[in-house]
């Protein structure tokens, strides 16, 4: 019971501060946020003797409640501050926290949060916060990252928010593209830690990666953020959630995509992903988005391992590489051209890139490096690589799969 508490007041959280910060505006955050941490913790004592019959209306009323408290916290700033009296002003607060109006204002939050402005690290711990109602504490978590670090990220946030004059709005016209990318890679960020997580202890945190799509739907719910773009990002996070079971054993083991029972793989998530990319493919221009989505789903088509169309794979690599380059599209195009058996392009495309240009995951590198010399016979070569892997790599649960992949070697 207190797990689900717990995720319906960060659930709701987000939706609280969004709604508030509509109406007070982002100077008063501060205040925002604390006013609804008070709510929350005056619920989880009411509801210690008996959870009401609905708790997010519950809270929904008890944030409303707190509205006239915070005028009379903020009553030295009256000027800045809309009256509120009885009858239509009433009313009008009353509308603001209908679902439309709440969705609105989280979708504004997401592009305050997501502002260009603002450093890239700091835009993750921000939306987590504010949007997604994460403590501190749990960002510090999802992100591998010292409270303190995370406090920082969250001044520096708001001080941005406040010297540049961003306003607590939907942009229109020419600036919406570049916002919109801006917010579109913080909800990438968000799920790629879910779905590959750099914690020591867990592979998967399913709560960052519910959250991303979770965003991800907001921003597909306004008119002027329906962008092919958009709709690839979210097939994307289906098609890579849809096998988010098949990815660990029974027994906590890391399953590679080699070995993992594909009738596992939740067929409702393809379905939907599918469904995305055909709004999304209503474009002449693709996104990175598009590409990833698209490399996915060839996963996902074929019906086992040895029958993956890995030509396919290839070409959309080479395009995403063209928009993308990045080291980590040149490792995974050397691993897909030893699938091939084309080792003279793998190795190629190995002495393009060092394992010092994967940083805390250079251990994909040698990992990579360890098959290669494995699948050319040069097996001495190979338990050096994997060796290195083991050393560098950070998750236990990977540990143990590369060792594994060791004892195979020898």
């Amino acid at each position: 019971m207190d797990k689900d508490i717990d995720h319906l007041f960060r659930h709701h959280s987000g939706k609280m501060v969004s709604v508030l910060t509509r109406i007070f505006g982002l100077q008063h955050l501060d205040i925002i946020e604390d006013a609804v941490q008070d709510t929350f913790i005056k619920a989880s004592l009411t509801w210690r003797k008996q959870l009401p019959e609905y708790p997010e209306a519950w809270l929904t009323k008890a944030a409303k409640n707190r509205v006239i408290d915070i005028f009379r916290t903020l009553k030295s700033h009256k000027k800045q501050l809309p009256k509120i009296t009885r009858g239509t002003d009433t009313i009008a607060i009353n509308e603001l926290f209908l679902d439309t109006e709440i969705e609105d204002a989280q979708l504004r939050m997401i592009f305050t949060a997501c502002h260009p402005k603002l450093e890239p690290h700091d835009r993750i711990s921000f939306a987590l916060k504010t949007v997604s109602g994460f403590s501190t504490k749990e960002i510090a978590s999802a992100l591998l990252t010292k409270e303190a670090t995370i406090k920082k990220r969250l001044m520096r946030a708001r001080k941005a928010i406040k010297n540049a004059n961003i306003k607590f709005n939907i942009p229109q016209g020419t600036e919406l593209p570049n916002r919109l990318d801006s917010v579109l890679e913080v909800l990438y960020l968000i799920f790629n830690e879910g779905f590959h997580s750099n914690s020591k202890t867990q592979l998967i945190r399913e709560d960052l990666c519910a959250e991303a799509m979770r965003l991800c739907q907001l921003v597909l719910t306004c008119k002027q953020t329906q962008r092919p773009e958009s709709y690839a990002l979210f097939a994307l996070m289906c098609f890579h959630s849809a096998r988010l079971e098949a990815k660990m054993s029974v027994n906590n083991e890391v399953i590679d995509l080699k070995q993992q029972d594909r009738s596992l793989w939740h067929f409702p998530f393809i379905e939907l992903g599918n469904s995305m990319m055909y709004k999304a493919v209503e474009t002449e221009h693709f996104s990175c988005y598009h590409y990833e989505a698209a490399i996915a789903a060839e996963h996902l088509k074929a019906k086992t391992f040895e029958a993956t169309e890995w030509e396919k794979i290839l070409k959309w690599y080479r395009a995403l590489y063209h928009l993308q380059p990045m080291p980590t599209h040149i490792l995974t195009m050397a691993v897909i051209c030893m699938q091939l058996k084309d080792y003279k392009t793998a190795r190629t495309y190995f002495n393009q890139i060092e394992a010092k240009d994967f940083e805390q995951r250079a251990y994909l590198y040698y990992a990579a490096k360890a098959d290669y010399y494995a699948e050319t016979n040069a097996i001495n070569k190979a338990l050096i690589q994997i060796d290195l892997a083991i050393n560098t790599v950070n998750n236990a649960l990977e540990k143990a799969y590369l060792i594994k992949k060791k004892a195979a070697l020898l």
